[in-house]
Parts: structure tokens; C-alpha cells; sequence
């Protein structure tokens, strides 16, 4: 009998011992991965349309001044008003100028007098050569001040260069202005030059080639389209708003809800040939912590695990965001399911879409 209970006593013993050994089996299961949706990742050309807004202009506003200082004796337009090439606006007060006028012509007949009188001597041996090279040099000077003063007197008044509009009054009847002081602005609206001036970044800028397809809206004429072209881009940045600037040429009919300084809202294509190489078009909701030019979105190489890179944005649309950088190593982007995702998660696929441009 006492045998028997050692015998059992050494039994369960060794079944502690095994059980104490034994190392614990779990099991995974799919509560551990997180479902996501996949969109596959195809690097393309990309010809995203580019927003622009600025105001509309023409190519020939111009500031109008007296080429010399003095009153201003009338003023024979108002803001707004049509004008014809040629046609008087302002003048000055000419008592002055024709003071000056009148002098010029005085002095160059005298020259003239003396000039006839001392060849008269000459021929008769009584004046000598140096003195009618004098009295000629005296002469030509005259003249020349008199073409100087009435070429002041001629600028004096202005007039219309181009048929147009008078855009601003910057003077009124009574002030004294001096030499070169802008009086009226006018441009060339009449002849439907006209052109929507824009700030682009440095960016769009590079994008952007002359020619490109422009489709223009203004709140004058809603729901109304203009088309465009870029005509021409600057060459360095503006001082005063830090973009470079690019001018879009209205093309077809003159419009006619168009004024100087209106805003308007623009939308160009850039052409085949303007196109930036390895971008992707992405669902906005793929982003994550965007900031800036810069943001994260999740990707996966093995539908399997998912990782965490930081992208470069390139733009932003409507519902999708162009990345120009970042995801050059990766095979398929994590659209659905992020929030839930850390740097390594483990995924499994619900469902994939169509690939990303």
C-alpha cells in the first residue's frame, strides 16, 4: 500500500513538471489585421489643369501726361468715356509757352536779319569770313530753339493715342503739374485686346509653355465661358506679390461684360509637351497630416503589411491630389482603412480599385 503512493506521488510529479515545460500555442486570427482598400499605383505623364485668378487688363493702358510743367487749363473727358485716336483730352494754360513761343520765332528772325546783312557785307568785301560763319552758326541756333519750343508747345495738350476708354482721372482742371506727371489713364478696349493678367508660382510657371489652352469665367457674366491663350510670361518675380505673372490673351468675339481691373478665374491646360514626368493622382482622402507641399499617405508592397511615407504634393484638386515625389517604391496605395493604421500594421485587403494616375 505504501508503495502504491509513492508510485502515485511520482506521477503526478512528472505531470507538473511536463505542463510547467510546455510552452502555450496561440493562435492568430484575422482579429489581429486591419481590412484596408487598395488602389494600384501606376506612375504617368500628368496634365493637370492649373486654377489661376488675377484681373482683366489690355496690352496698351497707358499713362498720359503734358510734356512740360504748368496749370492745367481744361479737361475735356470724364472716366469712362469712349475716345477716338487723335482726339484732344486736355490742355494747359499757354500764356507761358507761348510766351516762349513767340521769343523763339523773334530771335530766329533777327538771326535771319543779321545773317542776310552780314553776307550782304561779305560780298562787298566789308565783312569778313569768320563773321558770316558767325552770323550763320546764330542762325541755325535760332532755329533750332524754335523747333524746341514748339515741339513743348505741341505737348502742351494731350491726345487719344488708340481708340479706347479713359480708365482713371488723376488730375482736375486748376492744378499745377509738372513735367511728366500722369494725368489720364486710357487704354485700347476698343480694339478687344484684351487679357487676364495672373500670379503663378514657380511651379506653374515651369509648367506653363505660350500657346496653352485657357477656359476663363467672370461673376459679370455667369455661367458664360471665355476661351484664351497664354500669351506671355514673365521673366522675374514681382516685388510687390512674390509670383511670377503670366497674361492669358482672350481669343474669339469681343467680350462684352468686360471691364479694366475686373476679377476673373481661369483654368489652363498645360499642353502635351509642358508635362511634368512621375506624378500619381491620388483620392484626397489618401492623404494624411497634409502640411504645406508635403503629407503621408500608407502604402503596401506585399498586400500584407503597411508602411507609412511622406509624399510631396504637387497640387490640389477637387477630390484628387497630384504627389510628385515619394512614391516611386511603392506597388499599391492604402485609400481606406488609414485611420486605423500605424507605421507596420498588419492588413488585410478588402477590396482594390483601379490604378492611380
Amino acid at each position: 500500500m505504501k508503495a502504491f503512493h509513492y508510485v502515485t506521488l511520482l506521477l503526478c510529479a512528472s505531470t507538473l513538471f511536463a505542463c510547467k515545460n510546455s510552452a502555450p500555442v496561440t493562435h492568430k486570427t484575422d482579429r489581429d489585421t486591419i481590412p484596408v482598400q487598395l488602389m494600384k499605383l501606376d506612375q504617368q505623364n500628368n496634365t493637370t489643369a492649373i486654377a489661376v485668378s488675377g484681373q482683366f487688363t489690355t496690352d496698351d493702358e497707358v499713362l498720359l501726361s503734358f510734356k512740360t510743367g504748368g496749370i492745367i487749363n481744361s479737361l475735356l473727358v470724364k472716366e469712362g468715356d469712349a475716345v477716338k485716336k487723335g482726339q484732344l483730352l486736355a490742355t494747359l494754360n499757354l500764356t507761358e509757352i507761348n510766351a516762349q513761343v513767340q521769343q523763339a520765332q523773334l530771335g530766329q528772325e533777327k538771326a535771319k536779319r543779321d545773317y542776310q546783312r552780314t553776307l550782304n557785307l561779305y560780298k562787298d568785301s566789308v565783312a569778313t569770313l569768320e563773321q558770316l560763319q558767325n552770323s550763320k552758326t546764330a542762325l541755325q541756333v535760332s532755329q533750332q530753339q524754335f523747333n524746341l519750343v514748339a515741339f513743348n508747345r505741341k505737348y502742351s495738350e494731350i491726345h487719344a493715342p488708340e481708340n479706347g476708354f479713359i480708365l482713371k482721372k488723376l488730375a482736375d482742371v486748376g492744378q499745377q503739374v509738372s513735367s511728366g506727371t500722369a494725368v489720364l489713364q486710357t487704354n485700347g478696349a476698343q480694339n478687344g485686346k484684351w487679357q487676364l493678367k495672373v500670379g503663378i508660382s514657380d511651379h506653374e510657371w515651369a509648367q506653363l509653355k505660350l500657346n496653352d489652352h485657357a477656359r476663363i469665367e467672370t461673376t459679370a457674366a455667369p455661367g458664360q465661358f471665355l476661351e484664351g491663350v497664354v500669351s506671355r510670361k514673365s521673366e522675374g518675380v514681382d516685388a510687390a506679390t512674390g509670383t511670377f505673372t503670366a497674361y492669358i490673351s482672350l481669343t474669339g468675339k469681343k467680350p462684352q461684360a468686360i471691364a479694366a481691373g475686373m476679377f476673373g478665374k481661369a483654368t489652363i491646360t498645360p499642353s502635351a509637351h509642358a508635362a511634368h514626368k512621375g506624378t500619381w493622382q491620388i483620392p484626397y482622402e489618401a492623404l494624411l497630416d497634409g502640411d504645406g507641399n508635403s503629407g503621408y499617405v500608407f502604402i503596401t508592397n506585399d498586400n500584407k503589411t503597411a508602411h507609412k511615407v511622406k509624399v510631396t504634393i504637387a497640387g490640389i484638386e477637387k477630390n484628387t491630389v497630384t504627389i510628385s515625389d515619394g512614391l516611386q517604391d511603392a506597388s499599391a496605395l492604402i485609400i481606406s482603412g488609414s485611420a486605423y493604421l500605424t507605421d507596420n500594421s498588419a492588413i488585410t485587403i478588402h477590396s482594390s480599385l483601379t490604378a492611380a494616375r
